[in-house]
């Protein structure tokens, strides 16, 4: 079994910051690329950031300057550096890991969720 959990979200003004962080745990073979997701209220799920195991990132264009995706692959985990949030940030964020957990079993896995809004 594979747990992604993430952290860090909450509620902070428009203009400020928070850091997401997804920690990805269990029977892991390697990872290749993790990244970030979110959903506003009855919006679909879209993608933030992205950044593969060689670690070329890519960014939705709405977050392009302003949000910053990293990992520490010693420790399974990956970050999320938000900056200048808008109102419209305002969604559930979902870590998302492409991994093995064994030489011929690959699979994506989704983290629980963590909510972040963004309101004065």
């Amino acid at each position: 079994q594979v747990q992604l959990v993430e952290s860090g979200g909450g509620l902070v003004q428009p203009g400020g910051s928070l850091r997401l962080s997804c920690a990805a745990s269990g029977s892991i073979f390697s990872i290749y690329a993790m990244g970030w997701y979110r959903q506003a209220q009855g919006k679909q799920r879209e993608l933030v950031a992205t950044i593969p195991s060689g670690g070329m990132t890519n960014y939705a264009d709405s977050v392009k300057g302003r949000f910053t995706i990293s990992r520490d692959n010693a420790k399974n985990t990956v970050y999320l550096q938000m900056n200048t949030l808008k109102p419209e940030d305002t969604a559930v964020y979902y870590c998302n890991a492409d991994l093995k957990t064994s030489p011929l079993r690959r699979s994506s896995y989704w983290g629980q969720g963590t909510q972040v809004t963004v309101s004065s």
